[in-house]
């Protein structure tokens, strides 16, 4: 179908296919590769599962899969969302990363303008006709998709960079904002992307269901990245807290 015709995902697989549907694209598995090669050898965890999920989101077949279900481009923008959150932490944690990462983690970025970054970065590629460009369009859809994964590093690189208390409120703010955008999806009366209207009911499923259940993807599994983030930012003042504690006087005794 030419509505299909620059989807970098390819045209929408039937649900028969679907797992066939490999993305074996040798840029994108070579820049996966260099950046897998990268956190290895720093031994860097987080890193690597950063890129693990990423690999998810753009090779296997939930790529294709996102391009029939709106319900899967929602839970493949969770991995992004997730991705991010991993390479925030893993650049926080790392004591051996590389003079660029050292810099960038240095950087102080306020958390309200990387929060309302994110806001307007998730909101304005959820507009139904720049979602739209972005299926039909390959730059468009990358733009997309580093646009989100870039505004979601900025803002969980901010969190990391807070205070507990701005932490708490840039936790609270993206909460609030993917909540609302949830209750959006989820509680519209009609279908809102023409490119899921055309390809979701080859699943046997309605496109007014499939966005319903992307919505309720978003309102419940997105809350998981924010979960991660707090508990992270509770273990990090604990320790600090323990760090800051003075050191028991042992006395002794004359014998």
């Amino acid at each position: 179908m030419r509505m299909f015709a620059g989807s970098y995902c390819g045209s929408p697989p039937s649900l028969a296919e679907v797992a066939t549907r490999w993305n074996f694209d040798p840029a994108l598995l070579a820049v996966l590769a260099l950046g897998l090669a990268l956190s290895l050898r720093a031994g860097n965890r987080l890193a690597t599962v950063g890129m693990a999920l990423l690999a998810i989101a753009f090779v296997s077949p939930l790529c294709a899969a996102s391009v029939t279900l709106f319900s899967a481009r929602s839970l493949h923008h969770l991995l992004l969302i997730l991705g991010a959150l991993c390479f925030a932490m893993a650049m926080r944690e790392s004591e051996v990363s590389s003079r660029l990462a050292r810099s960038l983690f240095r950087r102080r970025v306020p958390v309200g303008p990387a929060t309302i970054g994110m806001t307007a970065v998730l909101w304005g590629w959820h507009v139904p006709s720049l979602y739209d460009a972005a299926l039909a369009d390959m730059l468009v859809y990358w733009t997309m998709q580093l646009s989100i994964l870039a505004s979601s590093f900025a803002f969980w690189l901010a969190i990391c960079r807070a205070s507990a208390v701005g932490a708490v409120g840039g936790l609270l703010g993206g909460t609030v904002q993917m909540g609302f955008l949830s209750a959006l999806l989820t509680f519209a009366t009609e279908p809102l992307y023409r490119i899921h209207i055309a390809a979701a009911p080859s699943w046997g499923i309605s496109p007014l269901a499939d966005q319903q259940l992307a919505g309720l993807i978003m309102w419940v599994g997105g809350m998981a990245p924010f979960a991660i983030g707090a508990a992270a930012i509770a273990r990090n003042a604990w320790a600090r807290q323990n760090a800051a504690q003075p050191a028991p006087v042992v006395s002794r005794n004359p014998v």
